[in-house]
């Protein structure tokens, strides 16, 4: 489940909620009880890694090309 964030337009409290996809927006600030929650556009924090990704992904020096490593010279 995606985390998202929040800001209130009435007190300016910020908040992250753990929703689903398709669960609907908050609206109620749990700070000041006003229906003035907005969801703010953020960058999201995680890396796909793990098998079943390009094993080119995330890695570094000698190690980016592995497949290619058993060629004869």
């Amino acid at each position: 489940m995606p985390l998202y964030d929040y800001q209130c337009a009435a007190c300016n409290h910020q908040l992250e909620a753990l929703q689903k996809i398709s669960a609907a927006p908050l609206t109620d600030c749990p700070a000041c009880q006003a229906p003035e929650l907005k969801k703010q556009l953020s960058v999201p924090g995680f890396r796909l890694g793990g098998s079943g990704w390009y094993e080119t992904d995330f890695k570094t020096g000698t190690k980016k090309n592995l497949a290619g490593d058993n060629k004869p010279d």
